[in-house]
């Protein structure tokens, strides 16, 4: 019996420091994945919340690395080449001017199941995309193969590449005709302290997964879809006036300060933040991401009216609207308009030239080349 007892016991130790061991094991996993997201802490500092996966087509975050020309370890992140530091917030208020600001005129080249910031080397994963801009951006794009390409815009220095989902009339594809307007501007009060994009800088604006009261309210958004004289609509308006004058139109803006460190992150978006308001209507670019850059806006209209009952985008409903921007300037180019129209306080066409101001010249000659 006492021989019995001693075996009970034996086991029943033997099951206890079983169970301590895993207990033990379960807590050094955890204290070694905090030590993990620690480590990483400093890395995505001030860079936002950890990036999701969306549906329709588009992910923001790949799950798995995937290399490409650009990123050869496939984890998401490039570095800027060098980085920009020592760079404080500008809180200073210049002398008022109503424009500071210029165009890049841009047609529509081509359209295709590609994306290369977010599907970098692969082909027919992303939902459709009608691309700007650069005439040779495909999947395997990267800074140098769009520095080697050709351009639809007006600047031939401006050979970066543009795209947003595609849209249909049921399954007419549409697109936008002859040169679209992006706007370059200064989205921070102190128009005298933006610098130009970085060479292949590359973000996305918005998501195609946002809600409608996120699209509504989300910080690049100006007015929502447009035609005729209905405006703020947050999805596509039921009816849209049947004249050839009435097209489908958007305006969205894109963040403009920039943390100085990286190219890209995982979710394309982290590296970039909008300006925060403070004091009185006045725009800061916060302290996480100090160096203010142009705001681009896209202002696109696609000729489209009367019934909208079948109108949509590849990446789903109106909400969904989105769009990528991969700067591939001529450096010298880029830097003459902004010099010129952001930090100089004027209204510009693509040639860098204020009509309102004629004494002022222009950027660029007659043939949108640097002189």
């Amino acid at each position: 019996m006492a021989e019995r007892s001693s075996r009970i016991t034996l086991v029943s130790a033997l099951i206890v420091a079983t169970a301590l061991a895993l207990v033990v094991m379960g807590l050094t996993a955890v204290t070694n994945a905090g030590a993990r997201t620690a480590e990483a802490a400093p890395r995505a500092a001030g860079q936002g919340a950890a990036a999701s996966p969306v549906m329709q087509g588009h992910v923001m975050a790949a799950a798995d690395p995937v290399p490409s020309g650009d990123d050869p370890d496939g984890d998401g992140y490039i570095p800027a080449n060098p980085p920009v530091t020592g760079v404080e917030p500008s809180a200073r208020i210049p002398a008022p001017r109503y424009f500071h600001e210029f165009q890049a005129n841009c047609s529509v080249g081509h359209t295709g199941s590609v994306d290369p910031i977010v599907y970098p080397g692969q082909t027919g994963k992303s939902h459709n995309h009608t691309f700007m801009g650069n005439d040779t951006t495909d999947e395997n794009s990267t800074t140098a193969s769009l520095g080697a390409g050709g351009t639809a815009c007006k600047a031939p220095g401006d050979l970066s590449a543009y795209w947003m989902p595609t849209l249909y009339d049921g399954d007419r594809e549409v697109r936008p005709v002859g040169p679209q307007t992006i706007y370059y501007k200064a989205g921070v009060t102190d128009y005298t302290s933006v610098r130009p994009f970085p060479k292949g800088l590359r973000f996305v604006v918005g998501s195609p997964t946002q809600t409608a009261e996120q699209f509504r309210n989300h910080p690049g958004k100006v007015e929502g879809w447009e035609c005729g004289e209905s405006y703020n609509n947050f999805d596509f308006p039921a009816s849209c006036p049947t004249r050839p004058d009435v097209q489908l139109n958007l305006r969205m803006q894109a963040p403009s300060c920039w943390d100085g460190k990286y190219l890209d992150t995982p979710d394309h978006q982290a590296h970039m933040a909008y300006p925060r308001a403070q004091g009185a209507n006045q725009n800061v670019c916060p302290p996480s991401h100090p160096v203010a850059l142009p705001m681009i806006e896209f202002k696109m209209a696609w000729p489209v009216n009367g019934d909208m009952s079948q109108v949509r985008l590849a990446s789903g409903t109106g909400h969904s609207f989105h769009y990528d921007f991969f700067n591939a300037w001529d450096d010298a180019t880029l830097g003459a308009m902004v010099e010129h129209c952001v930090v100089g306080g004027l209204q510009c066409d693509a040639r860098g030239y204020d009509q309102n101001h004629p004494g002022e010249g222009a950027a660029l000659d007659e043939n949108y080349e640097l002189p």
